[in-house]
């Protein structure tokens, strides 16, 4: 069972999906806080730093954006980047400050630094994201059966206008042949229209990809979303619309329930702002995150066990892999994460908590990579973030 619980409550937005009656995540969008991610501007180019081989962009908004060298050279190149010497290249042979450039928010600022940009533009529809500026086609490495990698670049290839590109996304290798050529051509039709807005003055934003209730419908609802539950009749029109746009029908229940009540998210919420999670059967896990890194300890706490000590900490230490994969998802943490468990000095044991997280992140929307556990007994990984954060 897997459900959207939307809040509006005056300007704010709150956003949680809910899976197997838990929460899973959480997000909050307000005239404040809105994301800019996937909005096109034609942006403005100021100081062009070839130490860095970046530059600062003015978006029109109040932090400055940054562009690096490698979002600015053609996307083939980077594909190819073993072959491509940047010690050679400078950014002032490719951009110039003051000029127009038109780019894509491919990162939201943080409270430290400004939006990062692309010229790379991928138009995210329901089975593919349209590059107008690519000429390949790259299908979802979750795809794994090659004669449907095959087919699906096949059919892509055939309705894709000539020079351009396209990834095929995950979800495509469900859809028919009619249902990707429809995708295309309507994000197609889309991109035209955005380039054929005349601009006299910049900087400008050009396209507005809808902001991160829109970012979340498209990226769930193929893979099943049973209703959206809203708390208002606004919200109610502004979601249908995306659906038509989707050419998808779920159903819509208005209710004059408090949201926050349902499932425990007010409590869930409570415990998001806390670093120790306590476990069901005593354990407790702290998370602590850093500029770098964010660090999760886990600890038997009270939990003692009836077994051998062997068996006592893999039962601790497997419940506290999927609390972890939980938590990932419902806090956002993006970047690298160190997950020191309780000592395990059976090489199987710890491959079978690598398998546990693995399994657990395949319900992530987010691409997480495991690593191995280092000789300090560390497990590593990466995760994307995804969007916005929870405010309070």
């Amino acid at each position: 069972m897997r459900e959207l619980l939307i809040k509006q409550v005056e300007d704010k937005e709150y956003i949680y999906l809910i899976e197997s009656n838990h929460l899973v995540e959480q997000y909050v969008q307000s005239e404040e806080n809105q994301t800019l991610e996937g909005n096109i501007y034609v942006g403005k180019v100021q100081n062009v730093i070839n130490g860095l081989q970046a530059a600062f962009v003015d978006l029109g908004i109040p932090k400055k954006a940054f562009i690096h060298l490698k979002d600015i050279l053609p996307k083939v190149d980077i594909l190819k980047e073993e072959s491509v010497n940047h010690d050679n290249l400078k950014i002032s042979d490719y951009i110039k400050s003051g000029e127009p450039i038109i780019v894509e928010v491919k990162r939201d600022s943080t409270e430290s630094k400004g939006p990062r940009l692309s010229t790379h533009i991928n138009f995210k529809g329901r089975f593919i994201a349209y590059m107008p500026n690519a000429t390949f086609i790259t299908v979802s490495q979750k795809i794994t059966d090659p004669k449907k990698r095959e087919e699906l670049t096949n059919i892509v290839k055939k309705y894709l206008p000539k020079g351009t590109g396209a990834i095929v996304r995950t979800i495509a290798e469900s859809a028919t042949e009619e249902q990707i050529k429809a995708d295309i051509e309507y994000l197609v039709k889309r991109w035209n229209k955005v380039t054929s807005q005349e601009v006299t003055k910049f900087p400008k934003q050009i396209y507005d990809a809808g902001g991160m209730l829109r970012k979340i419908i498209v990226d769930i609802i193929d893979y099943g979303i049973d209703k959206i539950v809203i708390n208002s009749k606004s919200l109610e029109k502004k979601i249908k619309s995306i659906l038509e746009e989707l050419n998808m029908t779920v159903p819509i229940e208005l209710t004059k329930e408090d949201i926050d009540e349902m499932y425990d998210i007010k409590k869930e919420m409570e415990l998001i702002e806390k670093r120790k999670i306590w476990l069901d059967n005593g354990a407790f896990i702290t998370i602590e995150k850093t500029e770098a890194l964010t660090v999760i300890d886990v600890n038997s706490g009270k939990f003692v066990g009836k077994n051998k000590v062997e068996d006592t900490i893999f039962q601790v230490n497997k419940e506290a892999t999927i609390e972890i994969a939980r938590q990932l998802r419902l806090r956002d943490i993006g970047g690298i994460v160190v997950v020191d468990f309780i000592d395990m000095p059976n090489g199987d044991t710890k491959e079978k908590l690598r398998e546990i997280i693995k399994n657990e992140a395949l319900k992530d929307r987010s691409k997480v990579q495991i690593e191995e556990f280092t000789r300090l007994d560390l497990l590593e990984l990466t995760r994307k973030h995804i969007c916005g954060k929870m405010d309070n």
